[in-house]
């Protein structure tokens, strides 16, 4: 069975028994929220650059069940993706899968968490869009007791109404995490599916999306390519994340400029 936060990181005051149990519940959506509109953002390859930690991560585990390593191209492609997902599609045999994403964990957990970096110009992203009245949630298949501290880390809480993830063990799916976010937000802000817009950088992103009805915008400074997020059903692409809130504003006709 995968190892529980705290066991992974022993030592660190940034995940602990409490902050895992804190991080475990949501307290209700708060009066105050604005009414929306309502921009769901994924977190690796959107708002965050985490290749490195995750594909040194991959290599480790494989490595340590003498599995041959994808190569480059293929161990980037696991970044966003929920790792029970890409592993078996890349080599690992179901009867190993359990034992891989502990490997893998119990590495990020030395190695890969904290070596990750806010994108330039996604603060600055974030900013504008809250003070156009846009309710920002992050919703990420990273697991979201760690999905929280990261975002704590950097910052990103503090620009963000809330963060929702996926289970430790990276079981469900996008669309499962977009559920969570929706049914904590409310019928109020997204009853209709127009008043809401994904923000992503790969095809799981567009999908979990299109299962609500919501339409996605695909970023091409993360890790997926034009090609699959359009071939996905992507409505629009957003070049950099200097470009990303002109490219929310403009989803919900708010205007169309930075």
């Amino acid at each position: 069975m995968t190892s529980s936060p705290s066991a992974l990181y022993p030592g660190d005051p940034r995940i602990t028994p409490a902050t895992m149990a804190a991080d475990l519940v949501t307290a209700p959506a708060p009066e105050g929220l604005s009414p929306g509109p309502v921009a769901l953002l994924d977190l690796d390859g959107t708002l965050m650059d985490s290749v490195e930690g995750i594909v040194a991560s991959v290599r480790a585990a494989y490595a340590a069940l003498g599995l041959p390593v994808p190569d480059d191209a293929a161990l980037r492609g696991f970044v966003g993706p929920p790792i029970t997902t890409s592993m078996p599609a890349h080599g690992v045999p179901a009867e190993l899968l359990e034992a891989a994403v502990t490997h893998y964990q119990e590495e990020f957990a030395r190695t890969g968490l904290w070596r990750t970096q806010v994108y330039d110009g996604v603060v600055e992203a974030l900013m504008r869009l809250r003070m156009e009245g846009v309710v920002l949630v992050v919703a990420t298949s990273k697991p979201q007791v760690l999905a929280r501290p990261v975002c704590r880390e950097f910052g990103l809480d503090r620009l963000v109404d809330a963060v929702f993830g996926a289970p430790l063990d990276e079981s469900g799916s996008k669309a499962s995490v977009i559920a969570e976010a929706l049914a904590w937000l409310g019928p109020e802000r997204t009853a209709d599916p127009r008043d809401v817009v994904m923000v992503g950088d790969r095809e799981h992103d567009v999908a979990g999306a299109a299962a609500h009805g919501i339409a996605t915008l695909g970023v091409l400074y993360g890790y997926g390519s034009a090609d699959e997020l359009l071939d996905a059903g992507a409505v629009g692409l957003v070049r950099g994340p200097r470009d990303l809130a002109g490219a929310v504003l403009r989803q919900f006709g708010l205007g169309d400029e930075l």
